[in-house]
C-alpha cells in the first residue's frame, strides 16, 4: 500500500530498472465516459505527451478498444522517438465499476464495455507491467502527489464530469475496498425523491450533478449552465462531501472534472456553504472543498501514478 502520497513514494518507483540513458516513463491511460486519453509521464510527474479520442458509444466492445489501442501504440512509439524515453510501466485509470487492477471494467457511461478484460487487452499490446484502478482514485493519487492535496494524509479526491467518482485517502493510504471500488461517491443518495440513476437507484449524486444528468434535467448541455444550475450542482456535491467528511473524519475535498472546474467559483461557493451547514461535528467543522490544482492533467498524471505505485509494490515484493 502507498503509505505516503508524496513525490518520494512515486518518484522512486522502478529505479531498479536498468535503462541505460533512456528516461523511464509511464504510459498512462485514462478511460472516461465521454473520452479516452493516453499519455506519457516521467517519475517526477511531468506529462510529456497526450492524445485524446472521443468515446464512440455506438461501437461494439472490440471496435471501441481498437480506438484506444491506436493511441497506446502511438504513444509507446513516441516515448523514444520524441522524448528519449522508454516505457517501463502502464497505468490505467478507468471509470467504474471495475474488478481489482482493472482486470475487467464496466464503466456505467460506456454500455459496450461490461466486464471488458481491459488489463489483459492492454497487456497484449505491451511488454511491460500493467496496473489499473478507478479513474477517480487515480485523480486522488495525482492531487495527493503534486496537486491541491499535496502533504495531506486524509482527504477525498473527486471528479464531477460526465459521471461522478471519488477516491478516499485515510492516514496516507488509498481506500480500496473489497473489490477496488471504494470511493463511489457518485452513488451516495443526495435526493431520495430525485432522478433515476443509470445504476438503477434514485437520487444518486451522479443522477443529480453529473454532466449527463444536468443535460437531462435542464435540456441544455453542461457547458451552457444557468446560474441556478451551477448553484444546485454545487449544493448537491456539498451534501455528499459533507457526509464523507462526517463519516471518514476528513477536512479536505479536492474536486476536478469538466463540470466542477467549468462551473468555477459559483459551484465551489455553493458546495462550501452546504458543507458549513452540515459539517457540525467538532472534527469536521471547517472542512474545505477546493478545486483541483492540476487541471486537465490530473487524469493522465493520476493514471501514471497508478502505474508507478504498482511497479514500486512489485519491485518491493521481488526484493
Amino acid at each position: 500500500m502507498v503509505n505516503n502520497l508524496s513525490t518520494v513514494t512515486l518518484e522512486n518507483a522502478g529505479q531498479s530498472e536498468q535503462l541505460s540513458e533512456l528516461i523511464p516513463l509511464a504510459l498512462a491511460i485514462d478511460i472516461g465516459g465521454s473520452k479516452m486519453a493516453v499519455g506519457l509521464v516521467d517519475r517526477r510527474g511531468d506529462m510529456l505527451d497526450r492524445e485524446i479520442a472521443r468515446t464512440d458509444k455506438d461501437k461494439n466492445a472490440n471496435d471501441l478498444f481498437e480506438i484506444l489501442a491506436v493511441l497506446i501504440k502511438r504513444q509507446f512509439a513516441r516515448a523514444e522517438e520524441r522524448h528519449g524515453g522508454k516505457v517501463v510501466v502502464v497505468g490505467i485509470g478507468s471509470a467504474g465499476p471495475i474488478e481489482t487492477d482493472c482486470a475487467t471494467v464496466s464503466p456505467l457511461n460506456i454500455p459496450a464495455w461490461r466486464r471488458f478484460p481491459m488489463r489483459e487487452a492492454v497487456q497484449d499490446l505491451v511488454n511491460v507491467p500493467v496496473f489499473g484502478d478507478l479513474d477517480a482514485k487515480a485523480f486522488a493519487l495525482a492531487e495527493g502527489w503534486l496537486g491541491a492535496a499535496k502533504g495531506e494524509s486524509n482527504f477525498i479526491g473527486m471528479v464531477v464530469s460526465t459521471g461522478v467518482g471519488g477516491g478516499i485517502v485515510l492516514d496516507g493510504r488509498m481506500l480500496d475496498g473489497a473489490s477496488g471500488n471504494a470511493g463511489h461517491i457518485g452513488h451516495v443518495i443526495v435526493n431520495p425523491d430525485g432522478h433515476r440513476c443509470v445504476c438503477g437507484a434514485r437520487g444518486c449524486l451522479e443522477a443529480e450533478a453529473s454532466g449527463t444528468a444536468i443535460e437531462m434535467i435542464t435540456g441544455r448541455p453542461a457547458t451552457e449552465p444557468s446560474y441556478e444550475t451551477m448553484q444546485r450542482t454545487g449544493r448537491m456535491v456539498g451534501i455528499a462531501v459533507a457526509s464523507m467528511c462526517n463519516f471518514f473524519d476528513l477536512n479536505l475535498a479536492v474536486v476536478g472534472g469538466s463540470v466542477a472546474l467549468g462551473f468555477g467559483p459559483t459551484f465551489f461557493a455553493a458546495a462550501q456553504e452546504v458543507m458549513d451547514e452540515h459539517c457540525r461535528l467538532s472534527f469536521s467543522q471547517g472542512a474545505r472543498i477546493v478545486p483541483a490544482r492540476l487541471g486537465d492533467r490530473s487524469p493522465i498524471i493520476g493514471a501514471a501514478a497508478v502505474g508507478w505505485r504498482g511497479l514500486n509494490r512489485q519491485n518491493s515484493a521481488d526484493s
